[in-house]
């Protein structure tokens, strides 16, 4: 008998009364009496787990009766209507052991903290929270290729690898097969990166943006998916080493055109989870995060409020309130600032916009000013700043000007200024860094939480 997945036992469980289904998982707990056992399994389809009540004529039924939390079982058995808490439940028939676990299993009925489930992340997608939290990201994930494909956006891949810092922070991890002991050196006494696999010194990469911007201007409105690395040593709630980009880049397209669309993919997102996960989300406020709903349903459906980012220092400056982070212009926002702004002053959703150049990355486009760039934020409650983005300078001796004060080579982005000299044309494209948005829809505090195997400083276990 093929194998039904739990998840289709709750959706067709009228139909299915009666009927007799096959189901595989694992058990989540176990009690047995005298004549009968009830044991609780659940297949990581969905979020309910199955009750099943085996009584003890069924083959196996020592086996089954002393199996602990943890084992892997098959039964085959009859669905019925249930007089407890769920509408149904199964009477097994035909149970068997396919993976008996070790007493020092460590995932218990007792309630475990977050932070003993990171130091076991080969195991801790079986609990309810990470479970849950994992099929919300998937649900995400389709959310976004749905919503840029009906948008006429062509999903691409950039590379991995890289010899160009796109964000010019110097943040960057080294890929190297050269010798770590006695590396070939030049005459100056400098590591010969020619003699390297690439021929040149090469690391991984912190975005797939630039590359993503040579094919808008060719395809005109394309997004990149995937993961980027960062050697930021930060161990924040906040930060990853590595973690996943959303990076749509468009082709005639000005800073409000990827606004407006950056505030509509958080929205649709929202909507695609109340959809999908519904009780994944409701478990998430129960357990984590009060007012949940009310604060995704909130962003949802409101209009997002725009101000520059000489407008926000002036609100934070009147505002009195006493701020860990100094509030001047020319500071870069920090997320206390951002959520003042986003929870207390406008009590909605916030872009801010042109930015100081100073604060910002040499591709950003700059304002008639002189001192600012095309550069946006969107703010969320709850969370501050989700998505950062720009108008790509598109002027090739002010974008040649501004890699040179920036202390970049020139000869490292030769390819990304030929695209001014080769029919370019006014282009924008934003970031977001998907397990921020996992975090906000969920409720979840720690970004070690919404990705399976986290990679932090100190940390690449698993």
């Amino acid at each position: 008998m093929k194998r039904t997945p739990i998840k289709e036992i709750f959706r067709n469980n009228e139909t299915l009364i009666n009927q007799t289904v096959l189901v595989k998982g694992w058990v989540k707990s176990l009690r047995k009496s005298k004549a009968f056992s009830f044991v609780v399994l659940n297949d990581g389809s969905c979020f309910q787990d199955l009750q099943i009540i085996v009584d003890d004529t069924a083959p196996n039924y020592e086996e089954i009766s002393t199996s602990i939390a943890g084992t892997c079982m098959s039964i085959e058995g009859l669905i019925v209507e249930s007089g407890g808490k769920q509408a149904i439940e199964m009477q097994g028939k035909k149970p068997e052991v396919i993976g008996k676990v070790a007493q020092d299993y460590p995932l218990q009925k007792k309630k475990t903290s977050l932070e003993f489930l990171r130091d076991i992340a080969h195991v801790r997608a079986r609990t309810n929270t990470l479970s849950a939290v994992f099929r919300v990201r998937h649900h995400l994930a389709q959310a976004t290729h749905k919503f840029f494909s009906d948008q006429g956006f062509y999903y691409i891949h950039t590379p991995l690898i890289t010899a160009s810092d796109a964000e010019g922070a110097g943040e960057l991890f080294r890929v190297s097969t050269l010798d770590d002991k006695n590396p070939p050196k030049t005459e100056a006494g400098a590591v010969d990166y020619s003699k390297d696999y690439f021929g040149a010194e090469t690391f991984l990469a912190c975005t797939g943006q630039l590359e993503a911007e040579s094919l808008a201007l060719a395809m005109g409105s394309v997004y990149t998916f995937g993961p980027t690395f960062r050697s930021e040593n930060s161990h924040t709630s906040r930060h990853l080493s590595e973690f996943w980009m959303v990076e749509p880049e468009v082709a005639f397209a000005d800073l409000d055109d990827v606004a407006d669309l950056g505030a509509r993919y958080i929205q649709y997102m929202i909507n695609y989870a109340f959809e999908h996960c519904p009780d994944e989300l409701a478990f998430f406020e129960k357990q984590y995060a009060k007012d949940l709903s009310e604060t995704l349903k909130h962003v949802a459906s409101s209009e997002f409020k725009k101000i520059t980012y000489t407008e926000a220092i002036d609100i934070l400056l009147k505002s009195q309130k006493k701020f860990d982070f100094k509030v001047e212009w020319g500071v870069d926002l920090q997320t206390e600032h951002e959520r003042f702004i986003t929870e207390e002053h406008f009590k909605a959703p916030v872009i801010v916009t042109d930015y100081p150049k100073d604060i910002k990355a040499f591709y950003m486009k700059l304002n008639e000013d002189g001192k600012t760039v095309r550069a946006m934020d969107i703010l969320v409650p709850g969370v501050g700043e989700i998505i950062g983005g720009s108008q790509r300078e598109d002027d090739f001796e002010t974008l040649k000007a501004r890699i040179k004060s920036c202390g970049l080579e020139e000869s490292d982005y030769d390819w990304y200024l030929d695209l001014r000299r080769f029919g370019g044309a006014p282009h924008s494209g934003f970031g977001l860094g998907f397990e921020r948005a996992i975090m906000y829809i969920t409720g979840m505090s720690n970004i070690r939480d919404v990705i399976a195997f986290p990679r932090f400083p100190g940390n690449a276990k698993f």
